[in-house]
């Protein structure tokens, strides 16, 4: 007989940076954003069969490793509800290389900064909505406001850099003006939009997933490794594209076929982002630890209540979702 899976933790070691680039090479892989609802809803039902042990007969692992993979893929961990395609983590190689590709390539002019750098904060606004810790709800007013807020920072970023640079520096150092705006927006865009976490604090639970308490410490450190991954993984295609194209430019066949300029940059962006979009989420474990020691310093978190309230005595270390 085959070995029983157990669903409830990843197939790799999350301790280990390999051990997460494995996994999230498995679930942001860009083909499962293209099973249907109903696949997806399939999926989900064979995983909750088989923790019970109600799979259907002839079930075997690799169907059920397959649909472990589509459910982590487009069902969020903390609700279970199926999320927007576009917000996936699946689906940010095919979005994010269209956007990449066209602002850098399209960077000279102001409308085409405010029309892409507009184009790539909205996405970026519906995927860190998608991916964060949902157990802090945000209104739709402070949506609104994040939305807002990260999309003019960029725009301001974006066309305040382009008319300093224009006349002082070179063309080359104009086109790194894009990853600036992304860079800069990111800072702004994921902790607005996850503000609810901020100033609510976020669930922390011990080691066997009992809830302790929520902190605003833990959503501030989860916040903080998000933006430095989401950075990390624009980074190459935003700034070793720029330097390749500067290049290729000048060559004699692609002075004659100016058209291939942005489908190449388009087609370059997402294959860097094949690669740094898995280690990107890798870089950090998403099921963040925090000391208690730490809520009580900084979250001011009286731990004789809340063990008081818990029934047992806390852990030195508990344990959050960070969102990605």
């Amino acid at each position: 007989m085959e070995k029983r899976l157990d669903l409830d933790k990843p197939f790799w070691d999350q301790s280990t940076f390999m051990g997460r680039l494995k996994y999230f090479s498995w679930v942001t892989d860009p083909r499962l954003s293209l099973y249907s609802k109903q696949k997806l809803l399939e999926a989900k039902t064979l995983v909750e069969k088989y923790r019970k042990g109600d799979e259907p007969p002839g079930t075997t692992v690799s169907q059920v490793k397959q649909a472990q993979r589509m459910y982590l893929s487009a069902f969020h961990p903390d609700t279970g509800d199926l999320q927007n395609v576009i917000g996936r983590m699946s689906f940010y190689v095919p979005g994010g290389m269209v956007l990449i590709g066209a602002m850098i390539t399209f960077y000279k002019s102001n409308a085409a900064v405010i029309f892409w750098q507009w184009a790539n904060q909205s996405f970026n606004a519906l995927v860190n909505y998608t991916n964060r810790n949902a157990q802090s709800e945000i209104t739709p007013q402070r949506i609104g406001v994040a939305y807002v807020s990260a999309t003019g920072c960029a725009l301001v970023t974006g066309l305040g850099l382009k008319a300093a640079l224009a006349t002082r520096a070179s063309p080359l150092a104009q086109r790194f003006v894009p990853f600036a705006a992304v860079a800069a927006a990111n800072m702004v865009n994921i902790p607005l939009m996850r503000q609810s976490e901020l100033l609510d604090g976020v669930a922390v639970f011990d080691d066997k997933n009992n809830k302790v308490t929520d902190s605003r410490s833990a959503a501030i450190k989860g916040i903080s490794l998000v933006v430095v991954s989401r950075i990390i993984m624009a980074a190459p295609s935003m700034l070793v594209l720029p330097l390749g194209m500067e290049r290729l430019e000048k060559t004699a066949w692609l002075k004659k076929y100016r058209f291939l300029n942005a489908p190449l940059q388009v087609f370059l962006s997402g294959l860097t982002l094949l690669v740094m979009v898995p280690v990107g989420c890798a870089l950090f474990d998403q099921r963040c630890s925090i000391s208690t020691s730490t809520l009580k310093k900084f979250d001011k978190t009286d731990l004789n209540v809340v063990e008081k309230q818990c029934g047992q005595t806390l852990p030195s270390t508990v344990y959050f979702n960070k969102g990605l």
